[in-house]
């Protein structure tokens, strides 16, 4: 089934027609399983459209939305050595990301828990829920690139001084949103 543009906004460079069936427009929320598995797909089926529109930037980050519905919103980054995030949440929305190029360090907490680590190379896709704060980084000498899905989409992440300064819960789910709605939001991933 391919997606009407009212149900779905969509990178203009990618015209792959998988992507719009990938999307799933009715699908108001997604598990973290199920942003893994869009993501994983999006940057093994995609790579090549993915490449194409592809810019590294210094010394901001680069970032490219590539889909947005009522359910989900789907990023393309890029990650030259040394750039990362600060330390955030995402507001209680479930996330995922798959390394597209080269090779991420993630420091990640759930609240109460230990801060953990993990290097993620060219394939790794991660789903993780609503309760998880981490921070991405390049700490390779190489460019790295990641595609990331959130849900529900366009919701506010929280910074941190560091990953110790979780709180003890992440606030619940925001309200549904409309598409409109959610075109009217500021867009950073």
């Amino acid at each position: 089934m391919t997606a009407s543009i009212a149900d779905v906004e969509l990178h203009p460079e990618i015209t792959d027609p998988l992507l719009p069936d990938l999307l799933h427009p009715s699908r108001l929320l997604w598990t973290p399983r199920e942003l893994r598995d869009l993501t994983s797909t999006v940057a093994s089926e995609l790579t090549s459209s993915l490449l194409g529109i592809l810019t590294f930037t210094s010394p901001d980050r680069w970032w490219a939305r590539l889909a947005l519905t009522e359910g989900v919103e789907l990023w393309l980054l890029s990650w030259m050595p040394g750039q990362h995030t600060e330390p955030h949440d995402h507001g209680g929305a479930a996330g995922s990301f798959t390394v597209l190029t080269g090779t991420l360090a993630e420091f990640y907490r759930y609240p109460g828990g230990p801060i953990r680590s993990q290097e993620h190379t060219v394939g790794s896709a991660l789903g993780f829920g609503a309760g998880r704060a981490h921070q991405v980084l390049n700490l390779s000498k190489q460019n790295a690139a990641s595609v990331h899905a959130y849900s529900p989409p366009l919701v506010a992440t929280r910074e941190y001084a560091n990953l110790a300064d979780i709180p003890a819960d992440i606030p619940p789910l925001p309200a549904h949103r409309s598409l409109a709605e959610l075109r009217k939001e500021p867009v950073e991933p």
